[in-house]
């Protein structure tokens, strides 16, 4: 007998241990869409401003994305590489937090998320990207390292703070003011490792470069109920030896979940620099949720990965098979000991700003010793010196930021200049509206009043 659908798309069940998917109330489906993630070349910034360089430069790689790509298939989903609104410079040149949060860094919702709205409005799309950006809600005078999403209709409608950054990088993370995170936010997974639920692409979670390195991170994602997981950018060697593609392919298996990597393309540490650096080695790639890459580019250079995202067979899959979809029978209570006792030091910047890369090496460094005597790590049979940080810049004197953007940005403010475009001049205007019959037949022509200054693009 011919299976009998239900009001809602359901069909009876044909065996008698299906009973329990008999009743369920479905989710309307989610047409298969295509997925684009960018690799773009991406200036380092000295203050806030500069960060229009590098959305300029957004506004045009997603426009050609679309005339490339949009053929195939509709694109629901842009995703955007970490670094690509503002660089590293806070990183590669170890600037003070609170200079970096007052002086570098967005609010979120802003004018720059504004301006991607207004490309997500034009193009019919979500855009996935990242930016280091204040949270007054949390705190004065720290930035997160934050993922976000915008909707197709202009607003930002998911954020994420970074839980896990590398010892090169700043940033504040829930963690380190876990205290106040809970109290604003309280202390459920949702908290930590948000996911926003689409009708249209899906439940999308989103994770930042570094806390791919940790299975916690898309494990929890999935428990919430993610289904594409954003994890943009790696640097070298982890792209050129494999790691990171293993690690997003293991994350996409293990939990069920397509995953969209793209990669920061060559930066330009300052204006000064003739040539840029690949910091990353190109590698963005898409997977899917079988562990498999479906989409792969080598360069980073200004290109794009787009492949086809099917939430509804990946829903299919979860629900039918009996090997492969395995968080249905995991055993959790085994788990739970072996997160009991702390390793790193949590709300370490609730009362002061964040430290310096070469004081936080002493941070870390008390976490592996701490390994050690827990009998996590066998220490090795001699002592020999371990990794430090190396400051670009020789001259201590020279190392602060005012002094860092004196020296290598306000030379070049000239040739800057003209690429600091505002936001209205970067989004295609309206054409504009046609001259009335009357003016039209009396060759009548619209002028500035005498003495009114045009915008300057």
């Amino acid at each position: 007998m011919a299976e009998t659908p239900s009001p809602n798309g359901a069909a009876e069940p044909a065996h008698p241990a299906d009973a329990v998917f008999a009743h369920i109330e479905r989710p309307p489906r989610v047409p298969p869409y295509l997925a684009v993630g960018l690799s773009t070349t991406v200036r380092g910034i000295s203050r806030r401003a500069d960060c229009w360089v590098n959305l300029r430069h957004l506004a045009n790689m997603i426009r050609s994305a679309f005339y490339t790509c949009s053929i195939n298939h509709p694109i629901k989903l842009v995703a955007l590489p970490e670094g690509a609104i503002t660089g590293f410079t806070d990183e590669a040149f170890d600037v003070d937090h609170v200079v970096a949060a007052r002086e570098l860094f967005i609010d979120i919702p802003g004018e720059e998320t504004a301006f991607l709205g207004e490309l997500a409005r034009q193009f019919d799309t979500y855009i996935i990207a990242q930016c280091k950006a204040r949270w007054p809600e949390v705190m004065a005078d720290r930035f997160f390292n934050t993922a976000f999403i915008v909707s197709p209709r202009g607003e930002v409608v998911h954020k994420y703070a970074k839980n896990q950054v590398f010892p090169r990088e700043r940033s504040c993370t829930p963690h380190d003011v876990y205290d106040r995170w809970v109290e604003v936010f309280g202390d459920g997974l949702e908290a930590f490792y948000p996911v926003y639920r689409s009708p249209e692409i899906g439940n999308i979670g989103t994770i930042v470069c570094n806390d791919g390195h940790y299975p916690e991170a898309v494990r929890a994602l999935a428990m919430n109920g993610a289904e594409v997981v954003y994890r943009p950018s790696m640097s070298q060697p982890m792209t050129g030896n494999g790691t990171w593609e293993i690690q997003n392919r293991a994350h996409a298996v293990f939990n069920n979940v397509y995953v969209i990597a793209p990669n920061i393309g060559p930066y330009y540490l300052t204006p000064g620099v003739e040539h840029p650096y690949d910091v990353a080695g190109g590698m963005g790639h898409i997977v899917d949720y079988m562990g498999n890459v479906v989409c792969r580019s080598a360069s980073g250079a200004d290109t794009v990965v787009a492949a086809l995202i099917d939430v509804e067979q990946l829903r299919l899959f979860r629900e039918r098979t009996l090997r492969g979809n395995w968080l249905k029978d995991l055993r959790c209570e085994v788990f739970q000991p072996m997160y009991a006792r702390p390793i790193h030091p949590k709300n370490m910047w609730l009362e002061q700003a964040p430290l310096g890369h070469e004081a936080m090496d002493k941070v870390f460094r008390a976490n592996i010793r701490r390994l050690q005597e827990r009998g996590t790590y066998t220490p090795p049979s001699a002592y020999f010196p371990g990794a430090r940080f190396q400051h670009p810049i020789a001259n201590p004197a020279d190392r602060p930021y005012e002094r860092l953007r004196e020296q290598l940005w306000e030379p070049w403010g000239a040739e800057l200049r003209p690429h600091l475009h505002t936001a209205d001049a970067l989004v295609p205007a309206p054409p504009p509206a046609a001259p009335p019959a009357d003016e039209e037949a009396n060759g009548a022509t619209a002028s500035e009043p005498e003495g009114k200054e045009t915008p300057s693009a």
